[in-house]
């Protein structure tokens, strides 16, 4: 039987300015709930409990607190994709639906699909009973003041305040991996502009041998494939999941980009963390060892 795992994250980038207790605490809720679904129902159901938390957490750049395109709008991606037998869902631009990731899982479980977008993946959401919000309502007044500046000083601006993308890995003790992330986009994005989270190898992957979710300059990730490039790794030579994500980061996404962080589970041991940016929110828990990494905390391997 092997060790239970959890963790999550909150964004990769710049040190970030105050609400720290708030996204400790935020992240310290997402791990409750995620655990007390992979101890009644799996890692599957683990990734998605956890990051509906952070959804609703206006602390991040996920859900409610999404930050705004150039056009002033909300347009949420999400994934979720379960290791065991490969399967995955996504959704991309969609602006009334609460919790993107649980679209997402419906979309891997009800359709023979992976990837829907826009209105079309809200009116499936609709007909699937999925709670569904005012546009309004995920526009939290930090992000209305911040897209209120120059679009130009408002992307700088985003970056040096606020939370980022969310994400979870599991591992339950059936060895079962999974993993979800979700994201609000980068901010003062073209409309329309999908980002890695939702592609399934780029943000999000997971397989038998280890779950990734990633975080940080979507761009790159997406170029870099950096999850599946893991997954690839770990595969093919045998090393480590921790090595595995050191190298995609710091030899694939590093080089193309502004930096990112990825968290990741393989079959046994304790979640690698790293990141190539400032700093990164991350918590997580292996068995009855828990602990909520600081924001730029030195140590980028995770826990031991």
């Amino acid at each position: 039987m092997a060790e239970a795992a959890l963790a999550v994250h909150g964004g990769a980038g710049p040190a970030q300015r105050g609400a720290d207790e708030k996204r400790v605490a935020a992240l310290e809720r997402a791990l409750s709930a995620g655990w007390a679904a992979l101890d009644s129902a799996g890692a599957l159901e683990a990734v998605q409990a956890a990051v509906e938390t952070l959804e609703d957490a206006p602390e991040f750049n996920a859900g409610r607190g999404s930050v705004l395109t150039a056009d002033g709008r909300v347009e949420m991606d999400a994934a979720i994709a379960s290791g065991t037998d490969g399967r995955a869902g996504a959704v991309a631009c969609v602006s009334r639906v609460r919790h993107p990731v649980a679209l997402a899982r419906v979309v891997m479980e009800a359709t023979p699909h992976v990837l829907l977008a826009g209105p079309a993946a809200e009116r499936f959401a609709e007909e699937r009973d999925l709670e569904l919000m005012t546009p309004s309502w995920f526009v939290t007044p930090r992000q209305r003041e911040r897209h209120d500046r120059r679009v130009a000083d408002a992307i700088a601006a985003a970056r040096q305040a606020g939370g980022g993308t969310v994400g979870a890995v599991a591992r339950d003790r059936t060895g079962a991996l999974a993993a979800a992330t979700s994201t609000g986009g980068a901010p003062g994005q073209l409309p329309g502009r999908i980002g890695d989270s939702p592609l399934i190898g780029a943000g999000t992957y997971a397989d038998t041998r280890c779950a990734v979710s990633a975080t940080g300059d979507g761009e790159a990730v997406i170029r870099a494939v950096a999850a599946h490039e893991v997954a690839a790794l770990v595969r093919h030579t045998g090393i480590e999941v921790a090595e595995a994500c050191e190298r995609v980061l710091h030899e694939r996404v590093e080089p193309l980009g502004h930096g990112a962080g990825m968290i990741a589970l393989g079959p046994e041991g304790a979640p690698a963390m790293p990141f190539t940016t400032e700093a990164m929110h991350r918590a997580w828990r292996v068995g009855e060892r828990t602990g909520v990494a600081s924001a730029t905390a030195p140590e980028r391997a995770g826990p031991a």
